[in-house]
């Protein structure tokens, strides 16, 4: 067996946070598992004592508690379709059969009234999300719902394609997909909505904007396959994980590919950060809550990742860090050679401007 790998304290330039109300949270979110039947006895038995409540808590901060409660049961609900059907069950290995379940429940989100899949209980727990997503959020807000989670699924199917197939992507096609198999982007409209909110399209669809927020989803996505790789090196069909894409595609051993996922995710880090200090300058108020929240997101994302037991997976620890590190290891302002995200260090002229048009500007009252 090769030697274990030690994961170093990460960089990290954001502030610890969670929010009062985490204690109570993460029992609801338990109760919520219980009361929907999310997953297999066994699987919801190991979700629940995974700290989600707390996770949420720590994405909103300062949110309001119904919508924390509500991303909660949401994050768990992902894991009930990506532990259960996708990374651990039967058809994580059959993209066709998985794309026809994933397409009944895209359709119990769009329309949660439609009469099918009546009996299963992840349909039943989605129309209760979906029904507390309209209760707390705009029409606008919904329906990024459930085009982003129809991205997740999309992207999910393409994972199980290469499970079946045994094969490793390349570095190019994983950096994109994994923007959306992270689940990343389905949770930024419940940014919004946990501070009642909704973002403007001018703000929220310009390319700086857009950028920053995919800069987030990498940090997150990078930074759970770094933690997540002790446990999913040990278990079958080990082809979608950052380090394992960078030993095969640059011949790297496993203590080298870890660094260099880790020089990675830090020159992202420290462009997100150059980027949304630019974007604070000209935004409205409600952009500088959306970025104040992403960089929550980033922090909740690492500080539940080194706690959890998701992770540290007690009954064959890994080798986590305890704590972060403010300095980088690789601060260097020129682009990662990824095709699929390099055009973000476009977004910097001059050290400040956004290369492709200003920043938004605030719009008179």
């Amino acid at each position: 067996m090769e030697p274990e790998l030690t994961v170093p304290p990460l960089f990290s330039p954001i502030q610890q946070a969670i929010h009062p109300r985490h204690a109570d949270i993460d029992v609801q979110t338990a109760a919520w598992a219980e009361t929907f039947r999310i997953g297999s006895e066994e699987l919801r038995g190991k979700l629940v004592m995974q700290d989600i409540g707390t996770f949420s808590a720590r994405i909103l901060p300062e949110g309001r508690e119904e919508v924390v409660s509500l991303l909660a049961d949401f994050i768990l609900w992902l894991f009930g379709v990506d532990d259960g059907h996708c990374e651990e069950g039967e058809l994580g290995y059959r993209p066709g059969d998985l794309a026809g379940l994933l397409h009944r429940l895209i359709r119990v989100a769009q329309n949660p009234e439609a009469p099918m899949m009546k009996d299963d209980p992840l349909a039943a727990g989605l129309r209760d999300l979906r029904l507390r997503v309209d209760r707390y959020g705009t029409a606008g807000q919904t329906a990024r719902w459930v085009d982003a989670l129809r991205e997740y699924f999309f992207s999910v199917v393409w994972e199980a394609a290469h499970r079946r197939a045994g094969t490793v992507p390349d570095l190019n096609d994983y950096t994109l997909m994994r923007l959306y198999d992270g689940a990343t982007s389905v949770v930024l409209p419940m940014l919004e909505m946990g501070h009642g909110y909704e973002l403007q399209p001018h703000e929220r669809d310009h390319t700086a904007v857009r950028a920053v927020a995919e800069m987030a989803s990498f940090v997150i996505t990078w930074d759970n396959d770094i933690f997540s790789h002790h446990k999913e090196r040990r278990g079958a069909g080990y082809y979608l994980n950052a380090l394992r894409v960078l030993e095969q595609e640059r011949g790297l051993t496993p203590v080298q590919a870890l660094n260099l996922a880790i020089s990675q995710r830090d020159r992202v880090m420290c462009l997100f950060t150059r980027v949304s200090e630019h974007l604070e300058a000209h935004g409205s108020p409600q952009l500088r809550q959306y970025l104040h929240s992403l960089r929550c997101f980033i922090r909740g994302a690492q500080d539940w990742g080194i706690s959890s037991v998701r992770y540290t997976t007690p009954d064959d620890p890994a080798s986590m860090p305890s704590v972060f590190t403010d300095v980088p290891t690789d601060d260097s302002a020129e682009p990662l050679d990824i095709p699929a995200i390099s055009w973000w260090w476009d977004l910097l002229a001059d050290g400040a401007t956004a290369a492709r048009g200003r920043a938004p500007t605030r719009r008179a009252a």
